[in-house]
């Protein structure tokens, strides 16, 4: 990839306008990457990972690398650029050894055929090579093939050490600039499952923040101590007495107020003129009345008259 007629693999064109889909992803963070602001996040799919350490490992001697084949997009609400690592074209005719690692034209070709014939709808955002046993850094060289050849802000750059399982991605920040020391970490997409494929010891896993659930408005009431009176008045007077209301305190900016409280309109009748008791019955008046003594029988008269009933019957008998 030295020859000096070079142009990049290819052409700026515009993002994808999409949802990032970080509610479907955890996040793998490296050492002292909170510091650090760069100019796109990566999403890695897991099939495209499992493929990368495949390839990786494939020769644990020798340097291998190639292509990274995914999407770049744009978030439809926050704006946020983003891309998508969904393949990966493998390098097969390179010119490579335990320290250097050289795409040839042969090898270029070959992995835009496959880019035409297996991933039409998708574009070139990066690439990836290996360090066996060097550690994740990029060489001179590579800084030099990264910005003729993937000169484009939102392409990045992977490196993976396959001896001790570590990698990272080198991203550019918001001014364009590269740090050929300091890597980022990546988002993994995971599948229905939701298990995790990520292998890599030199990231820690991102704890997600709880959602805090939503403070909703309560009034709260708070009643002064003194006992609230209430003015019961006929509804018929002109100008009626203003009632005592009971202070209600809110957390609101408004009181709440409590109505007054009308009594019903009561006619007033006049009381209706008891009537004159009745005369009580005798049967009832017998009763208070004190109990009459026996009556007086005249034993004399008894006997005169007995006698003389006695005498009148021998006169007639004599008579006869």
């Amino acid at each position: 990839m030295a020859d000096k007629s070079v142009t990049p693999l290819v052409s700026a064109g515009s993002p994808r306008r999409a949802r990032i889909p970080v509610h479907r992803a955890q996040r793998w963070i490296a050492d002292g990457e909170k510091n650090r602001t760069p100019r796109v996040q990566v999403f890695v799919t897991q099939a495209a990972f499992r493929a990368i350490n495949d390839h990786a490992n494939s020769d644990l001697d020798n340097e291998v690398g190639g292509w990274l084949a995914g999407r770049w997009c744009r978030d439809i609400e926050t704006k946020a650029e983003y891309i998508v690592v969904e393949a990966l074209l493998p390098a097969q005719q390179v010119r490579s050894g335990s320290t250097f690692l050289t795409f040839t034209h042969d090898s270029q070709v070959a992995m835009l055929s496959a880019l035409e014939e297996k991933y039409s709808k998708k574009g070139i955002i990066g690439w990836y090579h290996t360090h066996p046993r060097m550690g994740i850094f990029l060489s001179g060289y590579d800084v030099w093939l990264h910005d003729h050849f993937f000169p484009h802000p939102w392409q990045v750059a992977l490196v993976v050490e396959p001896h001790s399982k570590t990698a990272g991605f080198f991203i550019r920040n918001e001014k364009g600039e590269l740090d050929s020391r300091k890597y980022h970490g990546f988002f993994e997409l995971l599948s229905r499952t939701g298990e995790s494929t990520a292998d890599w010891q030199n990231f820690k896993l991102e704890k997600k923040k709880e959602a805090k659930p939503e403070a909703t408005a309560e009034k709260t009431l708070v009643v002064a101590p003194q006992p609230a009176k209430v003015l019961v008045e006929p509804a018929d007077r002109e100008a009626a007495t203003p009632v005592e209301r009971p202070v209600i305190k809110t957390t609101d900016t408004q009181p709440i107020e409590v109505k007054r409280v009308v009594a019903p309109r009561i006619e007033d009748k006049a009381p209706e003129p008891s009537a004159k008791p009745s005369a009580k019955p005798a049967s009832v008046m017998r009763k208070f009345e004190a109990p009459r003594p026996p009556a007086k029988v005249n034993l004399t008269n008894k006997e005169v008259r007995k006698n003389g009933s006695d005498s009148g019957s021998s006169s007639e008998e004599a008579t006869k």
